[in-house]
């Protein structure tokens, strides 16, 4: 009976205070878009990042722009960083890193050609195979790279 009180009161406030307390009581994340990039000999592209702890080896990824849907950020951050094209985006599943308040859509998709770095925040960009993945690369993304690779449902063929 108080729940369907509540539910009343609830629907009658006005839609912006609604939202506002919303947002007050439910915790915000960042949403950024990653992406396992293969070229025709199946190696990975990763992205040797300025700002990045560690190494600064890591998959190609950036935030989502207000308005962009994922698919679009993923392929924006690669033309912009790399000047990359990708074909077959597929969505291979998501991350979640409760220590930054993020969570990441990752991507698995093709691409040809060189990559060369075209933002200041990428040092360097290569192709690796999986045996020769650089060292100080993160465990979480050496993970994610060998199971989207050797995954036989999932390949990309």
């Amino acid at each position: 009976m108080l729940s369907d009180l509540l539910a009343k009161v609830w629907s009658h406030i006005p839609r912006r205070l609604r939202r506002l307390s919303l947002r007050l009581v439910h915790t915000r994340y960042t949403v950024t878009a990653g992406a396992v990039v293969i070229d025709d000999c199946g190696h990975v592209l990763l992205l040797e990042h300025r700002f990045r702890r560690g190494s600064g080896w890591g998959i190609p990824g950036g935030f989502i722009e207000g308005g962009e849907h994922a698919h679009e950020a993923i392929a924006r951050e690669l033309r912009e960083e790399v000047g990359l094209e990708v074909v077959d985006l597929q969505i291979i599943g998501s991350r979640t890193f409760g220590h930054l308040k993020q969570i990441e859509i990752i991507f698995k998709c093709r691409s040809a050609g060189s990559a060369d770095p075209r933002s200041s925040e990428i040092k360097a960009a290569q192709w690796f195979s999986l045996a020769d993945l650089p060292l100080g690369l993160p465990r979480d993304q050496s993970e994610l790279l060998r199971k989207t690779l050797t995954d036989g449902a999932k390949a990309l063929d």
